[in-house]
């Protein structure tokens, strides 16, 4: 196959390569495998539960269980043995984000420590994904208790179905990570992704039967919400994607013991939407957590305070500001652990290198914060009207058939999808190299 040097690999040129390259094909073949074995423990039930009875429970049990739901492809529902899937390795990933920002000791693996450092980290990660699924399964099988079939005790109950649970939990870990290293993609984001595709035929089986039974109006709904989210992810796609380039000159530099290296131009790239889709997750825990709390005590002092936060509430503009603003403050707050300023202006200083009118040290630093909260302020009120919109949408037309499969899903599909074709395009331009040097 003829192929230019100056192109990015086309379509053709990619299935090309799927059918010739032997790796390639393996680690999209191993990907495909280990994430049907994923979709295939979900149905795996858990033994000892009262079915019936559990549905009940999951009918009243929140918007949070439904919103956990998505990110386990059903697996809440259905209690398979994969039922918690990857949250606790998605958890304990949050945690230690937080943690190495907060203590010197893991900010220096991180930073200094190189590959060895990374995976202390990764360990250390296990280690703490293991506590947090142990505490989950346990909380849900003290829950699940009043479901339990006549005949079980309590305490063996407990025991096996915290067991089975964080046993499927670290299973699915093992996986994630195995794509990672033998696959296509991140592991971790390509569970997720797996799980929110896998809920997607349920959406769109009601939507074709809700058009077909429906009348002209609902019709009309269906095709304004179907073109909203079009128009969700090509935003999403134009955000993801954008930066804003500063542009930064390398001092010159003596070569050997006459030459002179001349200055180089180049950029620094700093994203528009730095924390991704983490602010919307913090944000519809935060908000959904009270709701789940009131539903399941039941206290009716709880219930009512938690009802001002509910979408159907007599106060509906509530949910969406404080949804709003939550979105935003998490943010700001998510940036400020992934891109610091400081120390991007002391890497710069140390590597002779410049932003053209800027002076070194402090003066940069506080310009790249400035350009840093800016960016963050405009990605924060994407975010926000991401998340809303849809969701006013679906209230305005009457059309509740993609309900849950809202702006988190949709950053996520996007995001996933977009790293994984990356990723992707890079190893064929890879092969196209060793091609060539051979030729």
């Amino acid at each position: 196959m003829v192929v230019s040097r100056g192109r990015n690999p086309s379509a053709a040129e990619i299935i090309s390569q799927l059918f010739q390259a032997k790796t390639l094909r393996d680690r999209v073949l191993t990907t495909l495998g280990l994430l049907m074995l994923v979709r295939l423990g979900i149905y795996i039930p858990v033994p000892g539960i009262d079915r019936v009875a559990f549905q009940e429970f999951l009918s009243r049990g929140g918007q949070l269980i439904g919103f956990l739901n998505i990110f386990t492809g059903g697996g809440l529902s259905t209690l398979g043995v994969f039922a918690l899937g990857i949250l606790p390795f998605i958890n304990a990933s949050i945690i230690l984000q937080l943690l190495t920002a907060a203590l010197p000791q893991l900010e220096d693996l991180q930073k200094n420590e190189g590959e060895a450092g990374r995976r202390k980290i990764a360990q250390i990660t296990r280690y703490v994904a293991l506590g947090w699924g142990i505490l989950q399964s346990t909380v849900f099988a003290l829950i699940l208790r009043q479901y339990a079939l006549p005949g079980l005790p309590d305490w063996l109950f407990v025991m096996q179905t915290s067991l089975a649970l964080v046993t499927g939990s670290m299973v699915v870990m093992w996986i994630s990570e195995v794509i990672t290293e033998r696959g296509i993609g991140q592991g971790a984001s390509l569970v997720i992704f797996i799980n929110i595709v896998a809920t997607l035929p349920d959406a769109l089986g009601s939507t074709i039967q809700l058009a077909q039974t429906g009348d002209r109006s609902t019709v009309g709904g269906i095709v304004v919400l179907l073109l909203v989210f079009l128009v969700t992810i090509v935003g999403i796609i134009f955000v993801q994607e954008g930066n804003r380039r500063i542009p930064i000159v390398s001092a010159k530099r003596q070569v050997g013991g006459s030459g002179m290296l001349s200055s180089r131009q180049s950029y620094l790239p700093l994203k528009l939407n730095a924390g991704g889709v983490m602010p919307i997750i913090f944000a519809s825990a935060v908000v959904f957590l009270p709701l789940t709390i009131a539903n399941l005590t039941r206290n009716a002092w709880l219930v009512k305070a938690a009802g001002y936060l509910s979408p159907n509430s007599s106060t509906p503009w509530l949910y969406p500001l404080v949804f709003f603003a939550l979105i935003l403050g998490f943010g700001f707050f998510y940036a400020s652990l992934t891109v610091n300023p400081v120390d991007i202006a002391t890497n710069l200083k140390r590597s002779g290198v410049a932003i053209p009118g800027v002076r070194p040290g402090s003066a940069t630093a506080n310009y790249l914060g400035g350009v840093q909260n800016r960016l963050t302020l405009l990605g924060g009120l994407f975010l926000g009207f991401v998340a809303i919109i849809p969701s006013a949408v679906e209230g305005s037309t009457q059309v509740r058939t993609f309900q849950g499969i809202g702006a988190t899903s949709l950053l996520i599909l996007v995001g996933v999808a977009i790293d994984t074709a990356k990723q992707v395009q890079t190893y064929v331009i890879s092969q196209r190299y060793e091609g060539m040097v051979r030729q």
